[in-house]
This record gives structure tokens, sequence and C-alpha cells, in this order.
């Protein structure tokens, strides 16, 4: 009888009027014994800040890590909301990092994905003096983050503004992605104008093969970013030679796949375990 409660909260959960299920998942990071610093500075704009969670047990040691970047609609969120995230990946033995990024109507395409791209530089750099291996730095995202993520991924333009290789992520997870798609509501229009932009945004357009291991994970009860965008991106992966696995979750929502990570919700989505299984590959 309580599972049907449990699957409206994790809707809840990161929907638009979220504030308290927000703060019921994170009950338990707040109790933590793993180490949070807040409000590193990866650029000086107020929203170029990241979170960095370290394992309690890491002992500086030299631990793989995971950035990630969450979704929103690319209008949308903060690192805060997901305190429940970075401390499971630290359960798992990541150090993880929860980077804000600038959003519309401040800024429009490409510049969120210029941000997610200095922030993986600056981890590369500085994650080894919070017990991170930057040898073992891996990209994840949901939704609009998942997007941005594996455009940095893909598109070796990002990462080599910053002298650096897209090489130097090691493996890519999405969940819920919008990979390749055209954008039809106005606000969207506006974010990604003008028109002949919109090969740029899309992450197809930069699949060669040469691209570090994806994984996509899509939930079959997602209204909001349809089954295409997993499967045009692994089609475009596969035809070029490079290497993606892929999941799909039956009964899983959009908010679902990654609200479902939350403490109160029985697990019908295993995408923090199915994240870790892949990363812990390379």
């Amino acid at each position: 009888m309580l599972k049907p409660f449990f699957i409206a909260m994790s809707t809840l959960l990161l929907s638009a009027c979220t504030s308290i299920g927000v703060e019921v998942a994170n009950l338990p990071a707040k109790f933590s014994s793993n180490q949070k610093i807040a409000d590193v500075v990866y650029q000086p704009n107020p929203q170029q800040k990241l979170d960095i969670y370290i394992p309690q047990h890491a002992s500086r040691q030299s631990l793989p890590v995971v950035v990630f970047f969450y979704g929103g609609r690319w209008e949308s969120g903060s690192k805060e909301m997901y305190a429940f995230l970075g401390d499971k990946l630290a359960d798992r033995g990541f150090v993880a990092v929860i980077a804000d990024y600038r959003k519309y109507p401040e800024v429009r395409f490409p510049v969120f994905v210029e941000d997610a791209a200095k922030a993986i530089a600056w981890v590369s750099d500085h994650i080894a003096e919070y017990g991170g291996n930057p040898d073992k730095l891996f990209v994840a995202g949901h939704s609009a983050g998942a997007h941005i993520g594996a455009l940095v991924t893909a598109d070796k333009r990002y990462l080599s503004a910053l002298g650096k290789s897209n090489q130097i992520i090691k493996g890519f997870a999405g969940l819920s992605g919008p990979y390749d798609f055209v954008p039809q509501a106005e606000d969207l229009k506006k974010i990604f104008a003008p028109p002949e932009n919109y090969p740029q945004m899309q992450v197809t357009t930069f699949i060669d093969g040469s691209e570090p291991p994806m994984l996509l994970l899509w939930g079959d009860a997602d209204t909001e970013v349809w089954r295409r965008n997993l499967d045009l991106l692994t089609q475009k992966i596969q035809q070029t030679g490079g290497v993606v696995e892929t999941k799909i979750y039956p009964g899983v929502g959009h908010v679902g796949i990654l609200a479902n990570q939350a403490w109160f919700v029985p697990g019908q989505a295993t995408a923090l375990e199915d994240l870790s299984t892949f990363f812990n590959k390379y």
C-alpha cells in the first residue's frame, strides 16, 4: 500500500514545487559521515561553483571521480538540491562533484556547456587535492545536465579551448538526456537560437567513434524526453565504432529515474548502481 505513496513522492522530488521533497531527500546527507566541501569556486561568476563529496574512509586516497550536472531545462536547478546524490556516490567510493552552471535567461547556448567544460577542467587540475584520481574522471548528468555533459564529452572543442583533451573523461553516463532534438517550445528556441545553430547542440553531430565510453539510461514512462534521443545517439556511436551501453527501466518516468535514488523510495530504477558498475570498468 505504501508503494504508490513513495512513487508519488519521487515524482514530486525534483519537480517545480519540491522544496519539501528535496529537504526530505537530503536529510541523510546532513548526517552523513562523508565529507562535503561546499561552494568551491571554479570560475568567478556566482553560478560557477561546485560541491565536493568525499567518502568517509578516503584518507586522501586516489579515488575515482564523478562530475555530475543536474537538469532543469537549462533554466533552473542548483547543486544544493542534489546533496542526496553526491552523498550516495561517495557511499559508492567516488569523489563526487556536483557543479552549478549559468542558465537561461542569464545566458544562452553554448555558455552553459562552456561552464561545464570549465568545471571539468578545474576538477582535472585540482581533484587530487581532495583525494580524487584525475586519471579516473567520469561525467554524468540528468536531463538537460545529461545533454550538457554529453556535449562536453563528444564535442572536442569545449575542453580543447581550455587546453584539455576530451580523453580526460574516461566515461559518461546520461540519465534521460535530450541528445538529439529540435527545439519546439518558444523558450527552447530562444535558448538555442538561431535554427542554423541547432546541429551544434545535438550530441550526435560530434560522434566519430573516438569519444569516451557512454552509458545511456532511460525510463519507458518518460514523457519529457523521448526514447529517440537514446536510440539516435546509440546508433551513431555503434555506426562509428564507439563504445556504448544502454538500459531502459520499465515504468520509470523522467524525474523518477533520478528521484528513485532517494532513501525513502523503493528501488525501481537502479541508475546509480548501473552507473557505478559501468564506471568501475574503466
